[in-house]
């Protein structure tokens, strides 16, 4: 995988049109215009919406401003889900733009963790990549790195910077196939249909008589009736 550069870079580069809307709610010293953005998949809420919250603010009374959270459709949307995972589990068949109101007032507490700075972003992406690490080379490739290593690769995802991300992401991404490629391969599978926010299982790449696992394969596992149609929202596959 860390060979195929035009592929990688292909999914690095994807983007969705979306169209920022401030919740009529929201008391304003003027009307507020719509904002839109191209939203990268591989980043979060969080790092790339600080131009909508400057547009917004724009019209808004110093006083009236708490927290900016999204939401849409009525629902809430998580920050520590990757944009594309979000887009994917609540708007897949959407016609685009993707139309995601902004609020600045009741913050929903029940379904949503406070961001209060880009800190918490970053360790929550680092604790996802040491997860993945843990699976596949059981955390050395985590641990051999050194802290401007681990900054530089939460630098690239920050500011959407291909080469710089992928300098070191590819030591993750590594594997030996003497040793028969990674240990598991780390993934989590989110489902509409479901009162459990997504499925985690350990599950190795290569079957114990040295065939290839597919996905089909690993959906199989997770679901032994039957492999899911609609139920399934996204698979997401930490860096």
């Amino acid at each position: 995988m860390a060979d195929d550069k035009d592929v990688l870079r292909d999914v690095w580069f994807g983007r969705i049109p979306t169209c920022f809307t401030l919740n009529p709610d929201e008391v304003t010293e003027r009307e507020a215009e719509p904002y839109y953005l191209l939203l990268p998949r591989v980043s979060y809420l969080t790092l790339v919406t600080d131009k909508v919250k400057k547009h917004f603010l724009k019209v808004m009374k110093a006083e009236d401003v708490e927290e900016m959270w999204f939401e849409y459709e009525g629902t809430p949307l998580k920050w520590h889900y990757p944009i594309g995972v979000l887009f994917d589990f609540h708007a897949s068949n959407t016609v685009l733009p993707w139309n995601i109101t902004v609020h600045f007032k009741n913050f929903p507490d029940r379904d949503l963790l406070h961001c209060p700075s880009t800190s918490v972003v970053e360790a929550h992406f680092m604790s996802s990549i040491k997860e993945a690490d843990a699976l596949k080379h059981k955390s050395q490739v985590v641990n051999d790195m050194q802290k401007k290593d681990h900054k530089q690769l939460w630098m690239g995802l920050q500011n959407d910077k291909f080469d710089q991300f992928w300098a070191i992401n590819r030591k993750l991404m590594e594997y030996s196939t003497e040793e028969g490629g990674f240990r598991y391969i780390p993934f989590r599978i989110y489902q509409t249909m479901s009162d459990r926010p997504f499925f985690q299982k350990l599950f190795r790449p290569v079957s114990p008589e040295g065939n290839t696992h597919t996905l089909g394969d690993l959906l199989n596992e997770v679901f032994p009736a039957a492999v899911p149609n609609e139920g399934v929202a996204t698979a997401n596959l930490p860096f």
